[in-house]
């Protein structure tokens, strides 16, 4: 019986084999799943950074505001318990265009006409109409922009106290086009139309009028 047994073992000992090393060159599996226990990689962000102490952080200004036409509007819906705030900013904004050395600055204030309306806004603001007549081409009417031009080391102020007193999300832009009486047409962009100059010879002059042609006194 214990012969029996040591011949079984020696057969099964003989059928079992040692896995032979791949040949040169073979290429290996690899561990594609995560091995077990281990946690898996994950992206990292960078930190956003941070900002020095004692500084503030103001949002940055909208983008310019710039029209396509030669006459716009521009509606602001400002909150009833801001309107000393935002009165304070477009005085500053007067004087930002009056004093600037920026000869499309000067331009800009000469068409720029602020009105309030006498009724109610949406949601109960008080209604600031800027109306520009005429714009001027390919200028940006961003507040802030021409307040940051003007007041360097006030804007941080200036832009939070204007931002503030809106009741509306922001502003509202927009170009106007002329309505042509019938039977004429609108002059393209750009182009003045001159009163023409009368048979006699006299010239036209601001306002339409015209200089009387010159006469010879009869003698």
């Amino acid at each position: 019986m214990v012969f029996l047994l040591a011949l079984t073992a020696a057969a099964a000992a003989a059928q079992t084999t040692t896995p032979e090393p791949p040949p040169a060159g073979a290429l290996q599996p690899q561990q594609t799943s995560p091995l077990p226990g281990a946690t898996p990689a994950t992206p990292t962000v960078p930190p956003a950074p941070v900002p020095a102490p004692g500084q503030s952080v103001v949002a940055p200004p909208p983008l310019g505001r710039v029209f396509a036409a030669e006459h716009g509007l521009i509606f602001n819906a400002i909150r009833p318990d801001k309107v000393m705030d935002f009165e304070t900013v477009i005085a500053k904004l007067r004087t930002a265009l009056e004093n600037s050395k920026d000869p499309v600055r000067n331009q800009q204030g000469w068409g720029w006409k602020i009105y309030k309306a006498t009724e109610p806004g949406p949601n109960g603001s008080v209604l600031y109409v800027f109306v520009m007549d005429p714009t001027v081409k390919a200028a940006d009417y961003g507040v802030a922009k021409i307040l940051a031009e003007a007041y360097p080391t006030e804007i941080t102020d200036l832009y939070r106290m204007y931002t503030a007193a809106f009741a509306t999300a922001g502003q509202t832009l927009i170009n106007l086009q002329p309505v042509p009486a019938p039977g004429t047409s609108v002059p393209a962009p750009g182009t003045s139309v001159l009163p023409a100059v009368p048979a006699s010879g006299g010239t036209p002059v601001t306002g339409g009028a015209t200089t009387p042609p010159s006469v010879t006194p009869k003698r």
